[in-house]
Parts: C-alpha cells; structure tokens; sequence
C-alpha cells in the first residue's frame, strides 16, 4: 500500500493550549511527559525521528502498551481519535526538524493461534508486520522482523508473517489520516493463559524486553537510510533519563539494602580468643565463634522490599536490574537470618554458587606450583618490617586524602575497630581496620589499593551515577569486584607468593566446607598439606565456616580469572570503575552509558598510573595466568 502523500499538519497552525504547549517543549529540546485520561500518556525523552504508538481501545495490562512505553517516544491512548490530532501535530514538528518521522504501531492479536501441530516441543506463535511501501519503512520492518528472532522467549518461537497494511483498519487510519511513514506489529498474547488469562510473569518479561528491542533496531534502520541522525549503536536511541518511579524504587531498594551490614552480621567478634581456645585444645575442638547482635528485623525489611513496585519503570533494562536486586537482598537477607543453623551454607551456597572443577583444579595448580615458595611460619610481630594497625590507618588517610584532592565527593571514613579479626574491610563509605592487625609493610599499599582504590572507589563513582543501585551493587557484582580488587594489588606491584596462595587456597578450603567437612579437618589440610602456617590457617578457615559456611570466599580466584579472560578478549576497564557491577553487567553498563543514563568514573584508580601499570595491563590483554602476576 502507497502511503498518501498528503502535507502533514502545518507546524505553524494553532493548536490547543496543552498541545501548544507540548510542541513548544519540543521546540526547545524540553522532555514532554504529559498524561491523559485511561491511563493515556504521551512522553517524549527528547525529540527523536519517530514515535511509538499503542491504542487500547478499552483493553486492560497489555504487553503491546508496555513495549510502546519502553521507548524513549511514545504515545499511549484508548482511542485513535484522541491520538491522531497528536500524532499529526508533534509529527509535523519532527518531520520538519529531521526531514523524516516514523510511526511504529505496536499492538496484540486477540488471542494466541495454534500455527503448526508438529513442533516438537511448543509450537511457534504468530508474529504479524507490515509497512509504507517508502523504502525507509520497508528497510525498518525488515529490521524490526530479523530483530523478532527472540531466542531468549525459549518457550515458544516466533513465525513472521508479512500481511497487507490496508487490510488492518488501525493502522490504514493512521496512514491515511497522517501520511507518516508506518510499521505496524502485531503479536500473539503468548504470555496469557489459554484457560484463565492469567499471566506468565517471566515470558511476558521476556516478550516486552526483546519486541521493544526489535523496534529499537527498526527504529535505527529507518535512521540509517533517511540520514536523520548520527547513530553508533541501536541501543542509543533509548532513554535518557529516569521516570520518577525509578527513583522511588531506587530509594527504596537502598533502603532495605543499608538496613543491615552483611559482612560485619556474618564476622565472628571473638576471632583472638576463638585463635587461643584452639591453640590450648591442640587443635582438635571446633572453635566456637561469637557475632554481634542482629540489628535488623528481617521479616520487616522483607515485607517493605517485596512491596517496592516496578510495574512503572517504561524500562525493560532497568526493570531487570532491580528485580535482580530484589531477589538477592531476599537471599542476604533470609542468610543472616539462618546464621549458626545448617541453612546458612545452603543459602550461602545459592549466593555464592559452588566451586566449579575448573575454579577448583586452577587453585590446586596454583599451590602445587608454589608449594617449594610456601612459607612455613606466619608469626610476623617480631618482623621489623610488620606494620601494625596504626601504620596501615595513617597510609588508608593518606590515600584517601589523595583521591579527595582530585575529587572532594571522595569522602571516605576510617575507623579502628576492636570487634573485627586482623585485616580491614569496606562497608559502605567506611574503611573499617582491626585493631589485631599486623601486615608485612610492603603490602600496605597493595592491600589499600585493593579496599581504597576498587572498593571505595567504586562507591562513590556509583554514588554520583544519580541512581544509588549503582554504588551498592548490582546483583551478583561481589565476584568481579574482587577480581578488580585482587587484580589491583597485581597491577600496584604487590602481588606475593603468599597472597597467590591464599586466594587458591580459599577455594580449596571453601570446595571442603561445601562438602562437609569439619573445620578441624580443613585446618589440618591447609597446615599439613599446604604448609600454612598456624595462624594464617586458623583465619582462612574461621572466614570459611563463620556464621554456619560461607562460600563467598571462592569469589575472589573466580572473579580474578573472569577479569582475566575479559582483558584477553579485549574487554575495557573504564565500566568497571562507574559502579559495583558484575561481568554480566558489563554490555548493560554500556547500553546505559551509550543512553546518557551513566556518567563517566568521576575518579580512576591511582593504581593505573604506577610506573609498571600499563605495562602489566598490556601483558593481561596478551594473556595472563595468576601464576604470572607474582611480583618478586
């Protein structure tokens, strides 16, 4: 069908006030988000070459009106009277500003029709696409139908079939009315019940995440021939800035997530006197290990984090995230609750994931190969080069001070505290730093570089991204972070022997705590076997078994070689440092970043510009294994 070639609406004529006033937001590159009666919205991000459309005559939670909403342009209305004077209008204005507009038609069949009865498993669903016959339309449903292969809508496959554009009495309207360039979609209801209605929750998830993708890609092919826009990448026709109710969720997520510190709930207060009493009882009787009071109410932060609502976001990507979130901050939570029973290791196995054979075998390489390095004792206070609590909270101010110089948001605290075993962790902005602690001097800087320069760090780069998911993590972000952490104190020139051991043998430790066996039993393997010395043993180990089992421990080789293997591949570093974010993250982050919804690291490790840093990042990129990252 020829599209009529008629003057679209004149750009100059008088309109009513409230559409007046919508074009002159335009006009003046203003966002619009303007809301009519059923439920009806127009919202334009900013003035791009098309719009997205869905009329819902009456009908109620339709995937179609969901998918329309995803974008950055859009209108939504229950009548196609009340869209056409809009339509015409904001059109005209774009058209005239682009030299060319699109109108995507996103609607849903009435019901789901069986298409072929010998699929193997579920049979395909119907897919129905049309377009103008102007060549940029047709170059758009041509995109939007290879974009509709949705392989991630696993339970049912997709069958296109091309129909006549005239023969659907909406989209002909819109085409005769407008004379706008059309692609029209129509979609089975897969995500409903056949019997009942009701919903599938995920396919429908599914279904609007990757039909709105398809109409991002018709969306640049259109761009792409009608010259309208400079263009990198599909995913940066999407949106540029939050609805309101992603930043209510967003606080409220955060709340829930600052209700309780996860670490400091599952870190044993007596580890000294636990140290002594198994020392005194030769090593035979299971430690017993104190923790500090739960200062949280479980069951309530579970009712407010499962009332937080999604259902507003417009944005399929950041819907995704946060149900993630969701879903791990239950895990955490119903975690800490379990605490010293026997479900805190299968909780903690189902956060943490088990120990791989492949994660398993490198550990294992990895102290057999170091094994004649091994060093036998681990009695350090009498070493002349040990620094002890007060050495390490001086050089942790002293860095910090650093990085506020070059960014004043960096405000950090330090704080000594007399509840924690040797070392040093982050909870939130806070360095916290065992008053027990005693560390060979050279690797202060290393260690600080590994909680200031990745920990903190990432903090407050998520901090200023505007969204505090950011700076308290995305689900599942603790194992790259370690990684980046562990390989900052490569990349700082600090990486020992001893360190490279210890995280192998945290796998090793965590892979025997999973299956069982008691704490005496691994002391003794890690003593016996891999020649730690008592000390370091009995601490490697209380991290493993405290609280009940914690398998967080396996994270920081794993991470290690998922960073590792993203550098071999050519990954970049840069996304690393906006956020807490997990490899899996990684294309998210960049979609986000291409969308203008992420700003840049405000701050960069100082690790990168040691002397040797580029030097080692370039050995990583060629390949690295961690038994080459030693620094003697």
């Amino acid at each position: 069908m020829t599209s009529p070639r008629r003057k679209h609406g004149d750009t100059n004529a008088s309109h009513s006030p409230w559409l007046e006033d919508i074009l002159d937001c335009i006009r003046t590159d203003k966002s619009v988000r303007k809301d009519f009666d059923n439920g009806g919205r127009l919202h334009i991000d900013r003035p791009l070459p098309f719009l997205s459309v869905h009329i819902g005559r009456g009908r109620d939670d339709l995937a179609a009106r969901d998918i329309a909403a995803a974008n950055a342009s859009y209108l939504v209305v229950d009548d196609i009277e009340e869209a056409l004077p809009i339509i015409e209008a904001v059109g005209a204005l774009l058209s005239e500003r682009f030299g060319a507009f699109l109108l995507l038609d996103i609607d849903e069949l009435d019901h789901d029709t069986l298409i072929t009865d010998d699929a193997p498993y579920l049979p395909p669903f119907e897919i129905r696409i049309a377009s103008t016959d102007d060549v940029a339309a047709q170059k758009a449903a041509a995109a939007l139908a290879e974009g509709t292969d949705i392989r991630q809508v696993k339970f049912r496959t997709p069958h296109i079939n091309w129909f006549d554009i005239k023969t659907d009495a909406q989209a002909a309207r819109l085409i005769e009315q407008t004379g706008f360039p059309l692609v029209a979609v129509r979609f089975a209801p897969i995500y409903r019940q056949p019997e009942s209605g009701n919903i599938y929750p995920d396919l429908r998830e599914r279904l609007v995440a990757n039909i709105f993708d398809a109409g991002l890609k018709a969306f640049a092919a259109f761009v792409g021939v009608t010259q309208s826009l400079k263009l990198t990448t599909h995913r940066a026709l999407g949106r540029k800035a939050f609805v309101d109710a992603v930043t209510r969720a967003d606080r409220s997520i955060d709340d829930v997530a600052s209700s309780f510190d996860f670490l400091l709930a599952v870190t044993p207060i007596n580890t000294e006197a636990a140290w002594q009493a198994f020392k005194t009882g030769k090593f035979k009787q299971e430690p017993l290990f104190l923790y500090r009071p739960l200062s949280v109410q479980v069951e309530t932060e579970k009712r407010k984090l499962f009332s937080v609502a999604f259902d507003r976001f417009e944005d399929p990507v950041l819907y995704h995230l946060y149900r993630e979130k969701q879903q791990e901050l239950d895990l955490q939570l119903s975690l800490i609750s379990a605490r010293e029973t026997g479900r805190f290791v299968e909780y903690g196995r189902a956060l943490y994931g088990p120990v791989e054979p492949s994660l398993y075998r490198v550990a294992t390489e990895i102290l057999a190969k170091t094994a004649v390095l091994a060093n036998d004792g681990d009695d350090i206070e009498s070493d002349p080069e040990t620094a002890d609590c007060d050495e390490v909270e001086a050089a942790a101010r002293a860095m910090i001070a650093d990085y506020q110089r070059q960014y004043p948001g960096f405000a950090a605290e330090v704080e000594l505290r007399d509840d924690l075993p040797s070392g040093m962790l982050v909870s939130g902005e806070r360095l916290l730093i065992s008053r027990q602690t005693l560390m060979p001097r050279g690797r202060v800087h290393a260690l600080l570089s590994h909680e200031i320069g990745v920990h903190l760090l990432t903090y407050f780069n998520g901090s200023a991204q505007g969204l505090r998911l950011f700076r308290s993590g995305l689900a599942g972000y603790e194992g790259m972070q370690e990684g980046l952490a562990v390989f900052s104190e490569y990349m700082a020139g600090g990486m020992t022997v001893g360190r490279l051991r210890l995280i192998a043998a945290r796998v090793v430790a965590c892979s025997a705590m999973l299956e069982g066996r008691p704490f005496t039993e691994t002391y003794g393997v890690l003593v016996g076997e891999h020649r730690f010395g008592p000390v370091a043993a009995f601490h490697l180990a209380m991290r493993l078994y405290r609280g009940g089992g914690l398998a967080k421990d396996a994270i920081y080789l794993r991470g290690l070689l998922e960073l590792l293997s993203h550098l071999k591949s050519g990954g970049a570093l840069d996304p690393f440092w906006m956020g807490k974010i997990s490899a899996s993250h990684f294309r998210v982050m960049q979609e986000l970043s291409l969308r203008g919804l992420l700003k840049a690291p405000v701050i960069r490790p100082a690790f990168l510009t040691h002397p040797q840093a580029q030097a080692r990042l370039d050995k990583a990129r060629a390949g690295l294994n961690p038994l080459d990252m030693i620094i003697s």
